[in-house]
């Protein structure tokens, strides 16, 4: 069947007009000196109609001729010793694992590490940065979210889709992570696989869905956004919360994430160098994606009310200043127009966290060194971790 030719077609509307012209579009071009326009638009919208048909092809040959758990161990064994071209596996399996253990020429192992060390340095705003900025600000692109919305990602709760998110994001941002067969490596391929089984699975039993707007299920260029996500919008949070990085750091970070790219499976082409090449891609692919529907709204409410739900703080009053505290960073980074769309709770002195916390970072960048920050935030991320791990069962890495 031929794929429809896709158009931007939400380029006239208001909400796209109004994030690139005045919101945290137009800081972005702002930021990192991008030309936007629509020139190459059919050079990327393809993706739209295109997967991971390795991956797919690993889930069919394993994982849907076993069970879930006997394939997720014979998966793990090929993680942690590797794959040869000799071994007698299915030639899917071998694909997949000689293009992973396969450097990319581009690999610069010193820009991987720059990259671990922002991550670590920015301790809790990193994790702020994940949660109010690139997590809840993803839910305001309507068709994005509809995976989610038709594998029942709300029944899941989201405690679990939030310590599965923060699993995968601090074990692949340590200090030699993405080393073949570490932890790092590992998260990658599994989040691979999980992408390609809920995939496949979407297409097997989700009769309505709707590829023309939708395009295929965790198509490539969704995915592309996604870990524009965990790269420049991640940074851009940073950046507005009073971090500061070098051009050695912001070069590493966009390193770190087109490597976890490249090991997901995301076609090289859609993967960004830097902010300037990150906020072009951006700027397309927000072009296809309408603004908030009802389902956005139930995903952002279900995640600011991940913090009364999450019994890790031990009092309801704690619980509750936990989650004024998110809404308060979630209506600084994302603005009111997405806050209304989101329909974010108003609440009295929003700007109150977000600015003395912006003054503060300040003073902590240049009073403390940066060999201590990055030992301290990773010691704080890997506590945070360590806390949702010890509430949530059965996870997908585990």
């Amino acid at each position: 069947m031929k794929e429809p030719i896709l158009q931007p077609r939400f380029k006239d509307s208001q909400h796209f007009k109004d994030f690139w012209t005045t919101g945290n579009g137009k800081q972005l071009i702002d930021l990192s000196g991008a030309e936007v326009s629509f020139k190459d638009f059919q050079k990327f919208s393809k993706y739209f109609y295109h997967v991971d048909e390795i991956g797919d092809e690993v889930v069919k040959d394993v994982y849907f001729k076993k069970t879930y758990s006997e394939a997720s161990r014979e998966i793990e064994s090929y993680i942690r010793n590797g794959i040869s071209h000799k071994d007698e596996v299915p030639e899917s399996v071998k694909k997949l694992f000689l293009q992973t253990q396969t450097l990319p020429d581009w690999l610069d192992l010193n820009l991987l590490k720059k990259g671990s060390e922002l991550c670590m340095r920015c301790n809790l705003d990193s994790l702020i940065s994940l949660r109010d900025y690139c997590l809840i600000g993803g839910y305001d692109y309507a068709y994005l979210n509809k995976p989610l919305i038709v594998t029942e990602a709300l029944k899941k709760g989201a405690v679990k889709r939030l310590s599965e998110t923060l699993d995968f994001w601090v074990n692949v941002t340590r200090y030699d992570a993405l080393e073949i067969h570490k932890k790092g490596y590992e998260f990658a391929i599994k989040t691979r696989l999980i992408h390609s089984y809920a995939r496949l699975s979407i297409k097997k039993h989700y009769k309505n869905w709707d590829t023309e707007n939708w395009g295929k299920p965790i198509n490539s260029w969704d995915m592309m956004a996604t870990y524009i996500g965990f790269s420049l919008v991640f940074l851009h949070s940073l950046y507005k919360l009073g971090n500061t990085f070098s051009e050695e750091e912001e070069k590493g970070h966009f390193h770190l994430w087109k490597y976890v790219g490249y090991l997901l499976g995301i076609p090289e082409d859609l993967l960004p160098n830097d902010k300037k090449q990150a906020t072009e891609y951006f700027y397309l692919w927000t072009s296809i994606q309408p603004s908030s529907d009802k389902d956005s709204v139930l995903l952002a409410h279900s995640l600011l009310n991940e913090s009364l739900e999450n019994p890790i703080l031990k009092y309801k009053f704690q619980r509750t200043n936990l989650r004024y505290l998110h809404i308060c960073c979630t209506w600084y980074l994302l603005g009111d127009d997405v806050c209304k769309r989101l329909q974010i709770p108003n609440v009295p002195l929003k700007k109150g966290f977000p600015v003395t916390k912006k003054i503060l970072n300040k003073i902590y960048d240049s009073t403390v060194s940066r060999e201590a920050r990055i030992k301290k935030g990773n010691k704080d991320q890997m506590q945070v971790l360590e806390d949702y791990l010890s509430i949530t069962q059965n996870s997908n890495f585990h």
